[in-house]
Parts: C-alpha cells; sequence; structure tokens
C-alpha cells in the first residue's frame, strides 16, 4: 500500500533520513522506534507529503506523491492520508462534530453529508454522547480520540501518528492502543506511527528501530530481521 525508496533528508551538512526504504501493506501496523534525533519525525512527514526529500520516491496507492503539482499533492494527502500528533491541534472555537468535519469540509462535501460522517465516526472512538463538546469541555484522552476521528473520516488509505500517546496518561494512552488495534480490525486501516512508548511498539505488527537517520533492523511478531 505504501512503498519507499531512497528516501534522503539533508539539511545544510546534515544527512536527518539517509536512504531509506521500506514497505508498508494495507493493514499494517508499524511503529518507528529509536532515540530522539534518529530522524523519525522528518521521515513520517516525508511519507505523508508534509515535506520533500532531497532524493528518493513515496509512493501510495501506486501514486507518487512527490511527483503531483502541489495542489493536487494537497488534494490526495486530504483524501488518503491521516495524521495524529502528540498535541491534537483540535480548534478551539469549534466543537467535536464540527472538529471532525473539517477534512471533509476542505474536500468539499456537504455540510449535512459532513456531520453524518463525522456524528459516526466519533461514535466508532466512543465519543457520541460528546458530538457539541468544544474541545475545553473535553478530557485530553477525549481531545485525542477527537483527533483520532478527524484523521478517520476520510477513510484514508494510511495514518501517520507521531507519538499520538505522549501526551496522555497511562490509562489514556492504553485506550488509545485499543482503539488503533479496534480500527485495524473494523476498517483494515493502515497505521505508521513513531512512538517512544513500548507496550504501544509492542503491540504494532512491526517494530523499525532508526538510528542516525537509517532504518537499522526490523522486528515483526513472528521473527526479528536486521536490515
Amino acid at each position: 500500500m505504501l512503498t519507499a525508496r531512497n528516501v534522503t533528508k539533508k539539511y545544510a551538512a546534515f544527512t536527518v533520513v539517509n536512504d531509506v526504504s521500506l514497505s508498508v501493506a494495507k493493514g499494517e501496523i508499524v511503529s518507528i522506534v529509536g532515540p530522539s534525533g534518529a530522524g523519525k519525525s522528518t521521515l513520517l512527514h516525508l511519507l505523508g507529503g508534509l515535506d520533500k526529500p532531497d532524493s528518493g520516491s513515496v509512493l501510495i496507492d501506486n501514486t507518487d506523491i512527490l511527483l503531483l503539482p502541489p495542489k493536487k499533492q494537497a488534494r490526495f494527502r486530504n483524501a488518503h492520508i491521516g495524521f495524529v500528533f502528540q498535541f491534537h491541534h483540535l480548534l478551539p472555537e469549534f466543537s467535536a462534530i464540527e472538529n471532525v468535519c473539517v477534512p471533509l469540509w476542505i474536500k468539499g462535501e456537504g455540510k449535512k453529508e459532513a456531520i453524518e460522517k463525522a456524528k459516526e465516526m466519533l461514535g466508532v472512538v466512543g465519543l457520541a454522547g460528546r458530538t457539541e463538546h468544544k474541545p475545553s469541555e473535553l478530557s485530553g484522552g477525549e481531545q485525542q480520540r477527537v483527533a483520532i476521528a478527524r484523521a478517520l473520516v476520510t477513510r484514508p488509505s494510511v495514518i501517520m501518528a507521531d507519538e499520538p500517546t505522549g501526551n496522555l496518561d497511562s490509562e489514556n494512552a492504553h485506550l488509545v492502543h485499543k482503539l488503533f488495534l479496534q480500527l485495524r480490525d473494523q476498517f483494515g486501516q493502515t497505521f505508521i506511527m513513531i512512538t517512544h512508548n513500548d507496550a504501544l511498539a509492542q503491540m504494532t505488527d512491526r517494530i523499525l528501530t532508526m538510528q542516525d537517520g537509517k532504518i537499522v533492523s526490523s522486528k515483526d511478531k513472528v521473527k526479528a530481521a536486521h536490515i
């Protein structure tokens, strides 16, 4: 579903992502771990089209997103890629359901249809009774679930998550872990996530370890292999 080939990104003389290649299958949950400064967030931004590499290619659903003109790339990203960050980035003046509607409105969907889809997705993440609440009226865990619903509402090919539980307590982090697995089972949803949470990483199908801009090991539930 996603294939990256020889992706490299430099800032001045410093190589942040160094000739990285990887493939992710539909319905797979992949975690990326490693020390701070290893290049994890930069790689995720490159895979999601938020940044452009100096060389290499990124294909999602057989489309090389790096070859698309900026407007087409933005439309592709809106339709095919969902993002969840450590900080939820919800609009404070919008209700939960309005926040979830935003990607659909950007896509051009009508208000009624968008609200129905947002309501359904908030139900999926366990917030059916909180649709009209603003972010300030929600707990940290609830705010992150709104952000997850927003990422899911366009039914994207892949969700890119950067430290999705990094700002949550252990109880809410566990709930998010279980939610990701539920979404994979329910929708066949693909996830690529960065985490420093070992419990979350161990629940994923595959753990990629980065160091000095490279993927130095790949471990799945069945076997470990160095690449």
